[in-house]
């Protein structure tokens, strides 16, 4: 605790500080959990062009990046230092995971740089596509940062002082305090983790009872055990689910019907703000107070290493002051269930998988469907997946969320920006076997929509 006092009353007074002489900087993120790395910027529209403000709790050399991947293959990077001979600024990009290469086109133009009070930053600004085949084309929609320091001004490998995160920079909704604010933690307790490849645990647990209707607005996952948690998942269950247990997934009891995701993370994954206008219900007279939940959390333990005991879960953030929209999390893609035998060919340079949610079949289910408005969604695959894809197909086709470049270690919640307009038609998934769980606004009571592959020329001597 002492060691990290200093460094949070440094923050403060930076942040202060750089609200006040940053006034064409109105978006703000840290960039790590520590608050040890900040990224400011702002942007103009009608002249393409971004500025950003980098600071880092250092005074060595610093390097912020935009990647296609969340690592330096293929990144766009600038580094910077302050140094004793002068300062040190270039544009670069990452070929690997050695010394990013200095471009031959430098497009970032340099505003102003400095070091003071154990922190070193640079200002810099570019244009959002340069036409330079070595910089990344910034567009609407989540991007992947990348950063990187040292202790010294003499730039090399920077060990275990990097990070990625997604951050909309052309569509940011920055969060404004909550007020009414109080948070529910639903986790295990000091789970003796068995030393097998995959293993799924279920807590079937009720809430803590709200009297008052809360909306719940940022979710978080509490991780005890980095290395081997893989996903996390919060189920609430229909009401004939009557008792709790703590035990493994899928053993053919009740607890199995549990479905309406609540939450959501998975590896790499950061905390996740609803926006303003909607949050997720919790409580009230309109909830039973015997309603159950399911907490689901994967353990990927490939060396089956034994000795991992384990605590994490899943924190709620709620408020007792109601937003506009009751939002809920619609699951949708494609899952092979029970024995379809479901191989990727053996040899195959490319395998895509499709699954279709027919929302013209939702009209039997509940009556009025409303038009949905997506606002997030959490792609999710296994070690096979590449790109992930999902789009809506109506009177006119448009992509909901894409990642070309789908990392396994990097699963993160993110805000569309722009919320997407899905009239009860069709939503469709493809590229490999997974999932999306899409966040819209208004709920209705249609929880997943998942398809079966179609294995009819899938035979075995492909396998």
């Amino acid at each position: 605790m002492s060691c990290r006092l200093p460094v949070l009353a440094l923050v403060l007074l930076w942040m202060q500080g750089a609200r006040a002489s940053d006034p064409d900087l109105p978006f703000i993120e840290y960039l790590d959990k520590n608050h040890l790395v900040c990224l400011k910027w702002g942007f103009n529209d009608e002249k393409e062009e971004i500025t950003f403000k980098f600071v880092v709790n250092t005074t060595g050399w610093i390097g912020f990046g935009l990647s296609p991947n969340g690592n330096m293959f293929g990144a766009d990077i600038v580094i910077g230092a302050v140094a004793p001979g002068g300062n040190h600024f270039t544009d670069r990009h990452g070929v690997g995971t050695v010394m990013p290469v200095i471009d031959e086109e430098q497009n970032c133009i340099l505003h102003s740089m400095g070091e003071s009070d154990g922190q070193t930053w640079m200002k810099f600004s570019r244009k959002f596509l340069t036409c330079d085949k070595d910089d990344y084309h910034i567009k609407a929609g989540p991007q992947k940062l990348i950063y990187a320091y040292g202790l010294t001004d003499m730039i090399g490998y920077h060990q275990a002082r990097r990070g990625t995160k997604t951050v909309n920079l052309l569509s940011y909704k920055p969060q404004n305090d909550v007020p009414d604010s109080t948070s529910i933690t639903v986790r295990v307790d000091n789970l003796v983790v068995p030393a097998i490849d995959t293993y799924y645990h279920c807590k079937i647990t009720k809430l803590p009872y709200l009297a008052q209707k809360h909306h719940i607005y940022k979710i978080e996952a509490v991780i005890d055990s980095y290395g081997i948690v893989h996903h996390i998942l919060l189920y609430k269950c229909p009401k004939f689910v009557t008792q709790g247990s703590d035990k493994a997934c899928f053993t053919g009891d009740v607890g199995d019907y549990c479905m309406e995701v609540v939450a959501a993370w998975a590896v790499g994954g950061t905390p996740f703000e609803l926006p303003e206008i909607a949050g997720i219900p919790v409580g009230g007279e309109d909830e039973d107070q015997d309603i159950f939940y399911r907490l689901e959390i994967h353990y990927n333990n490939p060396l089956e290493q034994t000795g991992w005991t384990d605590s994490s879960g899943i924190r709620l953030y709620t408020t007792a002051i109601l937003r506009q929209h009751d939002a809920a999390i619609l699951t949708t893609g494609i899952q092979p269930f029970g024995l379809i035998d479901y191989n990727i060919p053996k040899g195959a340079e490319h395998f895509r998988s499709y699954g279709m949610c027919n929302t013209s079949l939702f009209p039997q289910l509940i009556e009025n469907v409303p038009v949905l408005n997506v606002f997030g969604v959490m792609l999710h695959t296994h070690l096979a997946g590449r790109k992930v894809r999902v789009g809506h197909f109506g009177d006119k086709e448009q992509l909901l969320a894409v990642n070309e470049n789908y990392d396994f270690e990097m699963q993160e919640s993110v805000l569309l920006g722009e919320h997407k307009k899905i009239k009860p038609m069709g939503f469709s998934t493809s590229d490999e076997m997974c999932l999306a769980f899409l966040l819209y606004y208004p709920a209705i009571e249609v929880t997943s929509c998942l398809s079966n592959p179609n294995v009819t020329h899938l035979s075995n001597s492909f396998q």
